[in-house]
């Protein structure tokens, strides 16, 4: 039987709510090494480093989460000719970091394992930074259904591959259920900014976050194949019946955990193909570098607005 998220407790989510850990063993460590980060309580200031972050971006590639910083930066104002922007997790090439005053940037890598790990560690550095009001998006590539390529959707409840609003893990050899929830609000917020931007086709709807990019997502041209081109077609329809307006491989966890630590959270993906229309990504490079960019656009104008209203502090 699957156990209900009982081990978590409702938490409150309003801007001056301090992150918060379900975990009361980290508080009585007496250091904490954030192995993946290269980072440690023991000789690193959190709260020096990382107490002022308000936006926490994440995404797939270093080098797209690079690029990102420096767009937040110019959209800012806080570029300066020359500048650069270091990798906080310099000394280990899991994962990197970057950040421009409150923007936090930090790569994921690919899939629910290499995200779950990395988002443990976060939000155990957002706790120890004593960072409050915290709002966490990923941005990043899809597959669509039923979008023509290039379009962005905004989540609205990240699934899993039957199409359920929840996250499945084992835990000590017991299935563990964990809700999807996204926060509605922060949801109608990226949207209003779409509607601003008025530069490409946004949409909301769910995202569906499978354990493959190959068979997992009905690919018929993976190295492993036991159904048919039919098959394929009657479950992206039956994805598309159900709400799913697109694929990839980390909402899941992500929603589940920022939910669980009491996190403002959000997913923003550009949709690279209708899979509806074939399995292969076709578009030229220059294509979609500038798909890539639309979901950095979006939220990079959604922080500006935020710090540009004035009951921010």
């Amino acid at each position: 039987m699957a156990s209900s998220v009982a081990e978590t407790k409702e938490l409150e989510n309003h801007s001056d709510c301090c992150v918060k850990l379900c975990n009361p063993n980290v508080a009585t460590m007496k250091e904490d090494v954030l192995y993946h980060f290269n980072l440690s309580t023991a000789t690193h200031d959190f709260p020096a480093m990382f107490g002022d972050v308000k936006f926490v971006c994440v995404g797939g590639s270093p080098s797209r989460m690079k690029a990102f910083i420096r767009y937040v930066a110019s959209e800012l104002g806080l570029d300066r000719a020359g500048m650069d922007y270091p990798n906080i997790c310099a000394g280990t090439d899991r994962y990197a970091m970057f950040k421009v005053g409150p923007v936090l940037s930090v790569s994921h890598g690919m899939g629910i394992p290499s995200i779950a790990i990395m988002l443990h560690e976060l939000i155990k550095l957002l706790y120890h930074a004593r960072c409050s009001g915290v709002t966490v998006i990923r941005i990043g590539t899809s597959g669509g259904i039923g979008l023509e390529p290039g379009s962005v959707v905004i989540t609205r409840q990240a699934v899993d591959a039957c199409f359920k609003p929840e996250f499945e893990q084992v835990v000590l050899g017991k299935r563990v259920i964990r809700s999807t929830d996204l926060d509605e609000q922060l949801v109608q917020e990226l949207t209003q900014c779409s509607a601003d931007l008025s530069e490409f086709t946004t949409v909301v709807g769910n995202t569906m976050c499978t354990l493959d990019f190959y068979e997992g997502q009905g690919r018929l041209d993976g190295a492993l194949c036991f159904y048919t081109e039919k098959d394929k077609q009657e479950y992206l329809k039956a994805a598309y019946a159900a709400g799913i307006r697109n694929i990839e491989m980390e909402s899941s966890v992500f929603a589940a955990m920022c939910s669980a630590c009491g996190l403002r959270a959000a997913v923003v993906c550009v949709t690279l193909l209708d899979r509806l229309k074939g399995d292969q990504i076709s578009s030229p490079h220059e294509v979609l570098a500038e798909y890539q960019q639309r979901p950095q656009r979006l939220v990079g104008h959604f922080i500006k607005k935020c710090l540009s209203a004035p009951d921010v502090p």
